[in-house]
């Protein structure tokens, strides 16, 4: 119902956009446009996304063991077995696409292998399962799509002065600045709740809170030091990822996806039943999940 009402509102934004740059001519292309994305969102956004991030694909008996991992903690959440994936990416960080818990994908980077314990990878896997056991991937793909979707859809503005245009160059002007606006704030609306419901459904997968607690604090640190390009060039996926993966300049601080991860470790630690030393000062099991190799030989070395 959520991803309906999602997909009616965008289709009678663009409509909005259209009517007001080219009249009912310029609505019912856009109406058209809402259509082809609405279908193309439904069954291709997930590898669109996966491609941004030209993530590869992982078999199962992979050496570094993630496969095997990630169907461990998708048994426990009675979940079928997703489609695993590696992103050779320096930063900390992960995230899940997929129409539906038969069609998910969970994708992580190389700097979130070498970062992590076990346990705490353990803890992201699962926080990332409780997405697509929650059917948030589904909404979160399509807000992507429909966010980059709204993005070129005012650019278009720019193209279309003349007669024709409806609202002059002020109007232009409101529409391609408001309408990616618009697009952030439901990006933003939808990420904030969901993380939360995400942190406890994937504590309780995993069955230690601590032990996400403790990865989203080191992902923090990490991805506030280390760019994401490719994030960076597709900022309307940022808010699929575990920790947001844009660095804090003022844009992005004013479009923020996530809540303050100081918040999610303090619910975290109230659901341990925890206080004292936050978890990523404590000493970490040192049975380290193997590391992979850095150098331009591909994600694992």
């Amino acid at each position: 119902m959520k991803t309906g009402m999602l997909m009616a509102a965008m289709t009678a934004l663009f409509m909005g956009v259209g009517y007001m740059l080219g009249g009912q001519g310029g609505a019912l292309l856009a109406l058209l446009f809402a259509a082809g994305t609405n279908l193309w969102a439904w069954y291709g956004s997930d590898k669109a996304v996966l491609r941004m991030h030209n993530a590869q694909v992982l078999t199962r008996g992979d050496r570094f063991g993630l496969t095997e991992l990630v169907g461990q903690l998708a048994n426990n959440a009675g979940l079928p077995m997703p489609a695993v994936y590696i992103i050779n990416q320096p930063q900390p960080n992960a995230f899940a696409t997929g129409r539906n818990p038969e069609n998910a994908a969970v994708a992580v980077t190389t700097g979130l292998m070498q970062s992590l314990s076990r346990e705490e990878l353990a803890g992201v896997i699962a926080h990332e399962l409780a997405h697509i056991k929650n059917r948030d991937t589904l909404i979160m793909t399509i807000t992507a799509t429909f966010a980059g979707a709204i993005t070129m859809l005012a650019n278009f503005a720019m193209f279309f002065g003349g007669r024709d245009n409806r609202m002059g160059f002020l109007g232009t002007l409101a529409m391609m600045i408001f309408a990616p606006f618009a697009a952030m704030l439901v990006q933003m609306a939808i990420s904030r709740t969901r993380e939360y419901a995400a942190d406890k459904a994937g504590a309780e997968i995993c069955g230690h809170p601590m032990w996400l607690a403790s990865a989203l604090e080191r992902i923090q640190q990490g991805a506030s030091r280390i760019d994401n390009m490719a994030a960076e060039r597709n900022p309307a996926t940022a808010h699929m990822f575990i920790i947001n993966p844009l660095h804090g300049r003022a844009t992005d601080n004013l479009f923020a996806t996530h809540p303050a991860t100081e918040n999610r470790v303090a619910a975290l630690r109230q659901m341990a039943g925890m206080s004292g030393p936050s978890a990523a000062q404590r000493p970490v099991r040192q049975d380290r999940i193997r590391r992979v190799r850095g150098g331009g030989g591909g994600p694992w070395g």
